[in-house]
C-alpha cells in the first residue's frame, strides 16, 4: 500500500528551498504575499488549486510532484499517468524518429533512463555485453558505463561517465529521485577500464560536444548524441520520456557503421 505523502506545507518548503528561492522572491511572482505564504508553509494556511499551480509554475516541479502536491493538500491529482502504449499518437510519433534515425541507435527512455521504445540500430555495438544487462528492461547509463557492458569498449570512459554524472546531478537537483541517487551511487564506483583515455590527454577535450567513442571489431565510432524531450506534456508519462539519438561525429563511423549494416543484410541476400 502506498504511504501518504508528506504533509503540503513541508512539500512546499522542501521545493522552495531545494530551488534556492526565497519567501520574498516566490511571494512576488506567485502574486501572494510573504506572510500568505509563510502561513502555507507552516501549516496555518491552505492553498487552493490555483495557488499550487501558481507555486508549481514559478518552482519548476514536474507533473509528478505536482500532482503529489495537490494530493497533499486534499485535491484530486491534475494530470494522468497513462502506459507509454495509451499514448497511442506519441508512440508513433516517437517510432517515427527512432526509426527514421536508422542505421544509427535512437531510443526512448523513462525518467531512470530505463529503454521503452529503440530502433534496435547497430546491435554489434553490444556483442560483448552481458546478457543479464540486455535483460529489459535495458538501463541506457548502466549498459553504456558497467564493466560487464560496454564499459571495456568506450575509449573516452573517463570523460564520458563525467558527462553522465552531470546529468544524473541535474536530474536530482531537479527532483531528489532515490532509483537517480542510487544510481549516481552505481556509477561512481564503476572502475576505469585499462587503456581508457583520460579527459586531460583527449583529443577531443578541447572538441564543441564530448562524443561517446566506441571501440569495436571493425575500429573505433564516434557518437555526439542528442537528448529531446516533448515541449508542452499533460501527460505525467510523456513528460518523463527523453528520445536520445546518436549522430556519426566523423567519417570512419559512417563507414563502419555501413559495413555493420552490411553484415545484418548478408544472410538474407544468400
Amino acid at each position: 500500500m502506498p504511504s501518504s505523502p508528506p504533509p503540503f506545507n513541508i512539500l512546499l518548503r522542501r521545493w522552495r528551498e531545494q530551488r534556492r528561492v526565497t519567501q520574498a522572491d516566490l511571494a512576488l511572482s506567485t502574486e501572494t504575499s510573504t506572510r500568505h505564504l509563510s502561513c502555507l508553509e507552516t501549516g496555518k494556511s491552505q492553498p487552493s488549486r490555483e495557488m499550487i499551480a501558481r507555486l508549481a509554475e514559478y518552482l519548476n516541479i514536474p507533473l509528478r510532484d505536482r500532482n503529489t502536491l495537490l494530493l497533499a493538500a486534499g485535491f484530486a491529482p491534475a494530470f494522468q499517468e497513462r502506459s507509454l502504449m495509451e499514448l497511442e499518437a506519441a508512440k508513433s510519433s516517437i517510432d517515427r524518429v527512432l526509426n527514421a534515425h536508422r542505421p544509427y541507435p535512437a531510443f526512448a527512455v523513462d525518467r531512470h533512463w530505463n529503454v521503452v521504445l529503440s530502433n534496435s540500430a547497430l546491435p554489434q555495438l553490444y556483442e560483448n555485453c552481458s546478457e543479464e544487462l540486455l535483460r529489459p528492461p535495458i538501463n541506457a547509463v548502466r549498459i553504456v558505463l558497467h564493466p560487464a557492458g560496454m564499459g571495456p569498449q568506450i575509449v573516452n570512459f573517463v570523460e564520458w561517465r563525467a558527462h553522465t554524472l552531470s546529468i544524473l546531478r541535474h536530474q536530482i537537483q531537479m527532483r531528489a529521485d532515490p532509483v537517480l541517487q542510487d544510481l549516481l551511487s552505481e556509477v561512481v564506483g564503476y572502475p576505469i577500464p585499462p587503456g581508457s583515455v583520460s579527459a586531460g590527454n583527449s583529443e577531443y577535450s578541447q572538441s564543441l560536444a564530448t562524443p561517446l567513442r566506441v571501440s569495436t571489431r571493425l575500429g573505433t565510432v564516434s557518437f555526439l548524441n542528442t537528448l529531446t524531450v516533448f515541449g508542452t506534456p499533460n501527460d505525467v508519462t510523456l513528460e518523463e520520456l527523453a528520445l536520445e539519438m546518436l549522430f556519426p561525429a566523423d567519417e570512419q563511423t559512417i563507414l563502419i557503421a555501413e559495413q555493420f549494416v552490411q553484415e545484418l543484410r548478408a544472410p538474407t541476400q544468400s
